[in-house]
């Protein structure tokens, strides 16, 4: 519970002190809040290898976990993003969802996983990373969306000075989109090779979706590439591509293991 409290408040820590920084106009020279992201991070990890190490039949991939995870997995890329370059606002909903996350895990338990041979062990963290990276691009594109907005109505508000220019951060989307893509893509490679019986085990649906989402971001990788696709268009294709994905993994867990109570 100690590491679980600290975890959670250096994480708020860390998103106050982006929030300050922003309305200071500090700008990238103020940069407290990187030793609380950083101790938040090495915490959360700590927290699920210690489950892991207690948990019978290997790292714990239940609803709330597989959560909480994605989330270490954003606040992690979150912070050596922002530490590279100018997306620090980044942190300001990823720290805090990651800690909300995280309480609720902790919450609401942990709960034994079947052993799974390595083969699905790493389709499961491949599928978790393309998540989170993904999920950072969800972010990225809301940012650019609100970015855009703000310019065409020429409102120059406070929290744009936190954002790079827009062709900066139209960049960084799209570069984050392609390392998602990757991931997804081997994640759906290991899906194919190493899981057997996608009807038994009734996971028919999370493959249509995935490959759906897959296909939307592959669609929007090659529209930027060919047409030059960016701006509003490139929002709408991220959005309702991370939104295939969420109702694949997270959708049919939620309903799975928290409505009809299976594992």
């Amino acid at each position: 519970m100690t590491v679980i409290l600290i975890a959670v408040v250096l994480y708020l820590l860390a998103a106050g002190l982006l929030v300050r920084s922003v309305a200071r106009d500090a700008g990238e020279a103020a940069r407290p809040w990187r030793w609380p992201a950083l101790g938040a991070v090495v915490l959360h990890g700590g927290y699920h290898l210690l489950v892991a190490w207690r948990t019978p039949g290997g790292p714990d991939m239940h609803f709330f976990a597989a959560l909480s995870l994605v989330s270490l997995g954003m606040a992690a890329m979150t912070l050596l993003v922002a530490i590279q370059g100018r997306m620090a606002a980044l942190g300001v909903v990823a720290f805090p969802l990651a800690a909300v996350l995280l309480a609720a895990y902790h919450v609401y338990g942990h709960q034994a996983s079947s052993g799974l041979e390595w083969r699905l062990q790493l389709h499961a963290w491949l599928a978790l990373l393309a998540y989170a990276a993904l999920a950072i691009a969800a972010l990225l594109a809301v940012m650019l969306w609100a970015q855009e907005r703000a310019l065409r109505r020429r409102e120059f508000h406070l929290w744009l000075r936190a954002l790079p220019p827009l062709t900066e951060l139209e960049d960084l989307l799209f570069r984050t989109i392609t390392v998602g893509f990757i991931l997804l893509t081997a994640t759906l490679l290991t899906g194919v090779l190493f899981v057997e019986n996608f009807l038994a085990q009734k996971l028919s649906h999370k493959t249509v979706l995935s490959v759906l989402s897959w296909l939307a971001f592959g669609a929007l990788l090659v529209g930027r590439w060919r047409y030059g696709w960016r701006g509003v268009k490139a929002v709408r294709w991220t959005l309702a591509a991370m939104a295939l994905l969420l109702l694949a993994f997270f959708g049919s867990k939620f309903v799975y293991e928290m409505v009809l109570g299976r594992g």
